[in-house]
């Protein structure tokens, strides 16, 4: 595809790049999945300690008539296994749905991509995770309820006891941690949103790339040797094109932007000295009169190729707004001025300069880039230099269409039968894969974010939905004392409010060293950005009041006389 030996490096070096990034991409997905997984086994003890607790005299009143600690375990535990099983199963289904939607939007520079899929390991280690988080973390009420004081039980369960500090503290540490590792996960999710929108808001330096087709052809030399013939024969196409219903220009390149064909070479101006590996390197392009013009590239000093420039041999160059102003300070100023590409070139003259286009994505800052001729004299120690391998730019409202491409291709056949089209895209196609990782990893710690918050959020309903109906007969004493409704209420969202602020306070704390080694996926914003770090905050403790306000004024809403006789 590439016509010069030396993009051998700048491919590799790209190479690595991308992998590197994907690299990190999936350290940070297997990150937030881990904390997800943490989440749900530090819920699964909370909600199962509730549970026993509430049958902790059935437990008492079974060991008084002989039952065993081991047996009292091993049941306990089996039921634990169940729900886990039962659990395990519903995730798979709900996993085997998703999978689907998350492959179709996934990067395509993922590798073995569609190879992703739910096989028999896959089945095997999700059954093993369950196994091993059930057992893990299914036995803390084990260990807490059916053991040899589980007697005392009976003892415990009277009138005269509200819930303790003891039996409160370990669900309490629990949700703490919860609430710590959804806030890691939502300021994630939170970065990568802010993340997305600042790549949304990126001038690319083209316009309407959703009605810019392109597609590739290579004019072979059996077709054409003479390399003026083969210019002839690609103007001749462009030609017919642009008669085609629809088209409103046509332009004309060795690539477009975001694509990655190209590369980067040294370039040197006149009347400058370069001390030896001082000569800077800038992308190169070649360019036909009309590609700018197409692509909504607007000059912003001088003037575009003719095709007069490009059959006479014209030695001319055109240059990038950044390459201008980092050698001239304004793009004005580099009109007339020379440069070329090897020591035993021709000088060029600068006659036009362009606005920069975020050639590598809009991730990405823009290079400064030189664009040449697509038929050159004397370029690159060659005698006559030319593209035989180009892109067609074709801007029209009917990009993207069958129809409009099998005009195109009759009309690119019209000129010669034999050539084939290549690389058939929009301009808008190269423009979403440049921001594929960055919305794919979005859409990822979003639903991570997401579970992370509802398992959060369940379990510190949980959590005081069982305190409250512990302490019914406590609230029945102080409903008869005279304690308003709204007090009582109040009381049970204070503490929600204490064990929420603690864990918000401790993902905050690991999210500033955390959220760092996402700085790489990161653009337009710190990993510490102060309002993703204060919406995420004030986010979970509204979250948390609500959860807790409504059991809590369920319960104390109650009639004291009610709930003395229950008790």
């Amino acid at each position: 595809m590439f016509e010069d030996a030396r993009m051998g490096p700048n491919l590799r070096t790209l190479k690595q790049d991308v992998v590197g990034d994907l690299g990190k991409l999936l350290w940070v997905l297997m990150g937030g999945i881990g904390l997800v997984l943490l989440i749900a086994c530090a819920n699964v003890p909370n909600l199962l300690l509730v549970r026993a607790q509430g049958r902790q005299q059935e437990l008492a009143i079974r060991a008084v008539l002989g039952a065993t600690p081991g047996r009292m375990a091993a049941e306990l535990l089996f039921e634990t296994l169940v729900l886990a099983l039962l659990g395990g199963v519903l995730g798979l289904a709900l996993a085997y749905a998703g999978l689907r939607v998350l492959i179709a939007m996934a990067p395509s520079g993922l590798p073995r991509l569609q190879e992703i899929g739910i096989d028999g390991p896959t089945l095997l280690f999700s059954l093993a995770v369950s196994l091993v988080a059930s057992l893990l973390f299914g036995s803390v009420p084990v260990l807490k309820y059916a053991g040899k004081h589980l007697g005392t039980g009976l003892r415990q369960g009277g009138r005269s006891l509200s819930e303790g500090r003891e039996r409160h503290r370990s669900r309490s540490v629990l949700v703490v941690v919860q609430v710590a590792l959804a806030v890691i996960l939502l300021i994630s999710s939170g970065l990568m949103i802010r993340t997305f929108h600042a790549l949304t808001t990126v001038d690319p330096g083209f316009a309407a790339p959703e009605q810019l087709q392109t597609f590739r052809v290579n004019i072979p030399d059996t077709d054409a040797k003479d390399p003026e013939r083969v210019v002839r024969i690609q103007e001749e196409i462009l030609r017919k094109i642009e008669a085609v219903p629809g088209v409103s220009s046509v332009g004309l390149s060795m690539s477009v932007p975001m694509d990655g064909n190209g590369w980067e070479d040294t370039v040197f101006i006149k009347d400058r000295k370069y001390a030896p590996g001082e000569i800077p390197l800038h992308r190169f392009r070649f360019v036909a009169p009309g590609f700018f013009k197409t692509l909504g590239t607007p000059l912003v000093a001088g003037r575009d190729y003719t095709w007069g420039d490009i059959y006479n041999k014209v030695p001319l160059a055109i240059i990038s707004e950044k390459l201008a102003r980092e050698n001239w300070h304004d793009p004005s100023l580099a009109l007339g001025k020379q440069i070329r590409a090897n020591a035993k070139d021709d000088w060029r003259e600068v006659v036009g300069v362009v606005r920069d286009v975020h050639d590598d994505g809009v991730d990405k800052e823009s290079p400064s880039s030189v664009y040449w001729p697509i038929l050159a004299a004397h370029f690159t120690g060659t005698e006559l230099d030319v593209r035989r391998y180009v892109t067609y730019s074709i801007r029209s409202r009917r990009a993207g269409s069958e129809s409009f491409m099998s005009e195109v291709r009759r009309a690119v056949w019209s000129v010669d039968p034999n050539l084939p089209l290549a690389d058939v895209h929009t301009v808008d196609y190269f423009y979403r894969s440049s921001m594929a990782r960055t919305s794919f990893t979005l859409v990822m710690l979003a639903i991570a974010g997401s579970i992370a918050l509802l398992l959060g959020i369940v379990g510190l309903y949980g959590v005081i939905a069982y305190s409250v109906s512990q302490r019914r007969r406590e609230i029945g004493i102080r409903s008869a004392l005279g304690a308003q409704q709204r007090e009582l209420t109040g009381m049970f969202v204070r503490h929600a409010m204490w064990l929420t602020g603690a864990g918000v306070t401790c993902g905050l704390v690991a999210a500033l060293a955390l959220t760092r080694l996402m700085s790489s996926l990161l653009f337009g914003i710190k990993p510490t950005d102060p309002a993703t770090f204060a919406v995420v905050s004030i986010g979970l403790l509204s979250a948390a009041a609500v959860s807790s306000y409504l059991p809590a004024r369920r319960v104390a809403a109650v009639n004291p006389v009610e709930a003395l006789r229950a008790e």
